[in-house]
């Protein structure tokens, strides 16, 4: 389970994370933010549909991928929350842009 820092009193921003509005710390990042909401997929591989989540949590291994304000393929640990951003799971192979 992902928390806070004991003591600390965030401000609360509204996020959507697929359909659903959530309100996060406006300090993480979208992989963190995911996290404190409790989720545990963030998206599925193309082979074997197998659920992928957070692994380093610093860029280098693309584990993260999410579709960001309906930009697909953005690493969320890479990326800071902000008021009303979108943020929605992919599953299987991705499309060529």
């Amino acid at each position: 389970m992902f928390s806070l820092l004991e003591g600390s009193t965030p401000k609360l921003i509204r996020i959507e994370i697929d359909g659903r509005h959530v309100d996060v710390p406006d300090s993480l990042t979208v992989a963190a933010a995911l996290l404190y909401a409790g989720v545990q997929t963030f998206r599925r591989t193309p082979v074997g549909n197998v659920p992928r989540a957070p692994f380093c949590m610093m860029g280098v291994c693309f584990d993260c991928l999410v579709q960001i304000d309906d930009l697909p393929n953005q690493q969320s640990c890479m990326v800071k929350v902000r008021e009303g951003m979108r943020v929605s799971f992919m599953n299987g192979a991705r499309d060529i842009q």
